[in-house]
């Protein structure tokens, strides 16, 4: 059978049509994606639900390859269209994960259903809905033979605790490629063109134990230093440069009448500014104890750079709201102060959109659910920048 060139002039309502078309299968395919549980930490559980997504392609030609990962969720890669040879455009990346912050046994109390005009269960929106938002997107521009490039398609195992195993695979695919997509949930109905970087940071006080009624003046109380070690760094905060210092953890001492002797904080950071993360890291390392009996450890890192808002990533904005007015969407753009995978390739010099996922409310949350009435349209809108 010949093959007929990509067709590039398929107008937006037919895409939305057909994406209307395929929605009781997206439901469908969305609901068998979380009902693999997958939390970050049970390998075994990830691997099942990336080997699920794989069984998802049925598209003829798809080069599908597991990647295995050393202590985390496998990485699914997935190519589609024609292979991209030497003065061909060249790919666009859709990025996505399927891990979650949910246990396994979440769905007992949290099942997966269907109620009101949503789909409720743990990982819905952040971010199995996605994963299979781009496989239905994919589906219709195949049976159209309408892929004119080549598309990745990139499901990772462990983005929700930094992508420890999986940043330098995602990074090398990324640099090869012409605009990432990342699937994450919309922020209310948008497109993300920024957000920021994060950093975590550990302090640890060393003092002197004493009796806190007999041998008081002996002791260098741990938890004092920490006190003024916290108060330091939430002055780093700078919200004109949104730049923010949280202390999220701490504790410390053992009895009530004891001179405590040892006392930790747990920092978190995030950096709007890419400059701001050296200088940061400078601060944390310059920490010195009032009490000099005291001794402080400090370690931790930007861990993620922020992705910031470029002028080709606008680009791709612009062009993704151009197409969603042609369906009667007014597709607005957000800032965020979380973190995805997006960051890396952003960083990178890689123009990359976020937030190109699911419509919905709860991401980490009892109530996460999606919108209904949103998968056709972003699933078409998706398409359209996959063609375009």
């Amino acid at each position: 059978m010949e093959r007929r060139p990509p067709d590039l002039s398929i107008p937006m309502r037919a895409l939305l049509a057909g994406a209307r078309k395929k929605q009781r299968l997206l439901i469908d395919r969305i609901r068998r994606l979380v009902l693999l549980e997958s939390p970050t930490d049970a390998k075994a559980a990830v691997d099942a639900c990336v080997r699920a997504a794989a069984s998802e392609i049925k598209i003829p030609g798809a080069r599908v390859k597991l990647r295995p990962q050393r202590g985390f969720g496998s990485i699914l890669e997935a190519r589609f269209g024609p292979r991209t040879r030497p003065g061909s455009p060249k790919p666009f990346l859709l990025l996505g994960h399927l891990d979650t912050v949910w246990p396994i046994g979440t769905l007992k109390t949290m099942p997966c259903r269907l109620s009101g005009g949503k789909l409720f269960g743990p990982g819905v929106l952040d971010m199995k809905a996605g994963a299979a938002i781009a496989l239905t997107a994919l589906e219709i521009l195949a049976e159209a033979q309408a892929l004119p490039r080549e598309i990745i398609l990139l499901l990772t195992g462990d983005e929700e605790i930094g992508s420890p195993s999986s940043r330098p695979v995602l990074e090398r695919i990324a640099r090869a490629c012409a605009a990432v997509y990342v699937l994450e949930p919309a922020q209310g109905l948008a497109y993300k063109t920024a957000r920021k970087g994060t950093g975590n940071w550990r302090i640890e006080i060393q003092g002197v134990a004493a009796h806190a009624g007999v041998d008081f003046a002996r002791g260098a109380s741990a938890i004092r230093e920490l006190a003024r070690v916290v108060e330091t760094v939430s002055g780093w905060t700078d919200l004109k440069r949104g730049l923010t210092v949280t202390v999220g953890v701490a504790g410390g001492g053992t009895k009530t009448n004891v001179i405590p002797e040892n006392a930790f904080a747990e920092v978190d950071v995030r950096i709007a500014r890419r400059a701001d993360g050296p200088r940061i890291a400078r601060k944390f390392a310059a920490l010195q104890p009032i009490d000099k009996r005291c001794t402080l450890t400090v370690a931790g890192q930007i861990n993620r750079p922020p992705m910031e808002r470029t002028g080709s990533t606008v680009r791709l904005y612009q062009r993704a709201r151009a197409l969603a007015y042609e369906i009667g969407l007014d597709l607005p753009e957000a800032a965020t102060g979380g973190a995805s995978d997006g960051n890396f390739t952003s960083a990178l010099g890689i123009p990359t959109l976020d937030g190109m996922g699911a419509v919905g409310d709860g991401a980490h949350a009892a109530h996460e659910s999606i919108l209904i009435d949103h998968l056709a349209p972003r699933t078409a809108l998706l398409a359209g920048m996959l063609l375009h």
